[in-house]
């Protein structure tokens, strides 16, 4: 613990587990569990542009994910809509990443670790966007709480309540593909979910309500992360997979408590309702 990457890579996880849960959050809300495998392959080709143009890769893949994440907003006005398109993002974006690739005849090894993932790595620019991350994602939750519950409710009926649903729609889409295009050096592409959709899955069992599903989500991130990375330096094993299985089992232990009465966000969306007369 007293050297400065596993310094950095311990506060790397702890702005995660702020940040990134609350992401899967809307990825469960939004019902669009395929923009993470197309983000990964866009971070892919993002990071293949950078090897090609000298810039730094990871800045290129982030800028490459808001982009498609962007991109894809106007088609989200349904989730087949959305999956559909992240399906064509996905086989487009690693096609032409391997292209780039083979005509430039750079080292594609570079590329290709962001599927395992180097959380030793991690350097100040990584710290930068996990914290703006951490400070920006549950910030607009709270300032826009009353929009966000009723767009994860219900689409139309956010509409009708005078949401910016299009606007919004794209702002959480861009925050989305930014956040796995960020957690992918911690993890890897392969295993993203232990950082953004795991937690939120367990938060959705544990929460009855947007706000509680939230402070769950971030909770258990902060457990999760937290404990895997410990036990992965303890044992000398990666963190990557530690951090997967550590949040995979409690996942499975928190579905062995009794189901709740869950109404996920739809009580807060409906009280927040106006007035009909």
């Amino acid at each position: 613990m007293q050297l400065v990457p596993v310094q950095r890579a311990g506060a790397a996880l702890l702005l995660a587990a702020v940040g990134l849960p609350v992401i899967g959050v809307v990825i469960v809300g939004l019902d669009i569990m395929p923009v993470r495998f197309a983000m990964m392959h866009v971070a892919l080709l993002g990071i293949a542009v950078g090897l090609l143009s000298g810039l730094d890769p990871m800045l290129c893949a982030l800028v490459a994910c808001a982009l498609a994440g962007a991109g894809v907003a106007p088609l989200a006005r349904t989730p087949d809509g959305l999956s559909g398109a992240m399906g064509l993002l996905m086989s487009l974006a690693i096609a032409a990443a391997l292209l780039v690739l083979a005509v430039s005849g750079v080292n594609a090894s570079g590329a290709f670790a962001l599927l395992w993932g180097s959380i030793l790595s991690v350097d100040t620019a990584d710290l930068v966007v996990l914290g703006v991350l951490a400070a920006l994602v549950p910030g607009l939750f709270w300032w826009r709480r009353r929009d966000v519950a009723l767009l994860l409710y219900d689409r139309e009926l956010a509409q009708c309540s005078g949401v910016p649903v299009q606007a919004l729609t794209a702002v959480l889409l861009v925050l989305v593909a930014v956040a796995v295009a960020g957690a992918i050096k911690l993890t890897g592409a392969l295993l993203v979910d232990a950082l953004t959709l795991l937690p939120a899955l367990a938060a959705r069992r544990l929460g009855t309500s947007l706000r509680s599903i939230t402070l769950w989500a971030v909770g258990i991130g902060v457990a999760v992360n937290l404990t895997g990375f410990l036990i992965a330096l303890r044992l000398d094993w990666p963190p990557g997979p530690v951090l997967v299985l550590t949040a995979g089992t409690l996942v499975l232990a928190v579905h062995l408590v009794p189901e709740r009465s869950i109404d996920t966000w739809r009580a807060p969306a409906s009280d927040s309702l106006p007035s009909s007369h």
